[in-house]
């Protein structure tokens, strides 16, 4: 299943995953809001990338509540999903329905794509990542977070292997922790993290930083050049 094609039941039960998924993934939130708040002002205006969910739009509201965000997400149920996460705190949020090219053309003061990367195809990464770019302002800061890990085998199913041990409940079945291993190896897009830093500064960051690293999890911090 795709960041496009999340069914109600699917955007429900999103809420759910990320926490038993992701190491850290409250740390995560917390990480994200220390490295934004190096730069972007009090009253700054954030883009939030894959947004559905609103896990991460409300860790941020909460936390800044001077701060206006721009989320956006393909799925129109997962924004539905947000807007009911966010709770009042939508009065501060706008949400755009589509990829990178339907956020707004405004220079924002920073940006974040959190569990997002992954879902975007190979030949759109670069663009993807040009386009944010292209909408913040000098200096500002981008923060990713996502699956990335060696692509060379045998390790690269090794890697597989561990992502879908720790998020599976215990006692899963092993047929379908096979299956679990087959879509993560055969519908996501996963890169080795060298290959995300080098399409970082080739769409015009600098300062490109590990920031977070949790099993086949890693997090970034750069700025726009």
């Amino acid at each position: 299943m795709t960041a496009d094609h999340f069914d109600a039941q699917a955007a429900r039960d999103y809420a759910e995953r990320p926490p038993r998924q992701v190491p850290g993934f409250a740390d995560l939130h917390r990480m994200a809001i220390l490295l934004l708040s190096e730069r972007v002002p009090d009253d700054g205006r954030v883009l939030v990338l894959g947004a559905g969910g609103g896990l991460e739009l409300k860790a941020f509201a909460a936390a800044q509540p001077n701060w206006s965000f721009d989320g956006v997400d393909p799925s129109a149920e997962m924004l539905d999903l947000a807007r009911a996460m966010v709770g009042p705190m939508a009065e501060r949020m706008r949400f755009h329905q589509g990829r990178i090219d339907a956020a707004p053309e405004a220079l924002f003061d920073g940006a974040t794509a959190l569990l997002t990367f992954h879902f975007i195809a190979r030949d759109a990464r670069l663009e993807t990542l040009r386009q944010l770019r292209r909408r913040l302002k000098p200096g500002a800061p981008l923060i990713l977070a996502h699956i990335s890990f060696v692509q060379e085998e045998p390790a690269r199913s090794m890697w597989i292997a561990r992502h879908v041990a720790y998020g599976q409940p215990r006692q899963t079945d092993p047929e379908q922790v096979e299956k679990s291993r087959q879509a993560i190896a055969t519908r996501l897009t996963i890169l080795a993290p060298e290959e995300e830093e080098a399409m970082l500064t080739a769409a015009g960051f600098d300062g490109v930083n590990l920031f977070y690293a949790g099993l086949s999890f890693r997090g970034w911090v750069a700025y726009a050049g």
